[in-house]
């Protein structure tokens, strides 16, 4: 088995558990993470991350489309994330997108790249129920 489809398949796992039972251990210590939000290295920071949106957003999921190998040390999710932001009216949000990973040669992933198919304006207008994940 390649280290794309091994990992691809512990990749599956985290998005059907998310945020929870996230895998960190996949993850390089070093790694670099990007999404139009955040730009920083470092696989604590990550859990970070991961932890706002478990203690902040309310019902967060992660859906995958699709899980895309383009060769032995890179490949693409397809996903969209949904929540219920924790405001008073509760309004429902989703972003679609895409992300880069990039694995070394011990199937760790070093580069975890987010690329969202909306701007971050589109995503704040949600909050006023204008939704277009």
């Amino acid at each position: 088995m390649s280290l794309v489809q091994t990992v691809g398949d512990r990749i599956r796992q985290d998005y059907a558990s998310f945020p929870q039972d996230q895998s960190y251990d996949l993850y390089a210590e070093d790694v670099y993470f990007e999404d139009p939000l955040n730009r920083f290295r470092g696989v604590q920071r990550y859990r970070q991350m991961i932890g706002f949106i478990q203690r902040w957003f309310q019902h967060p999921t992660l859906a995958l489309h699709r899980l895309e190998p383009q060769d032995n040390r890179h490949f693409q999710t397809h996903w969209t994330l949904s929540w219920v932001a924790p405001l008073p009216w509760k309004p429902a949000m989703a972003i679609s997108g895409w992300t880069d990973y990039r694995l070394n040669d011990q199937g760790q992933i070093i580069a975890h790249i987010d690329h969202w198919h909306c701007s971050r304006w589109a995503v704040v207008m949600q909050l006023f129920g204008q939704r277009k994940p």
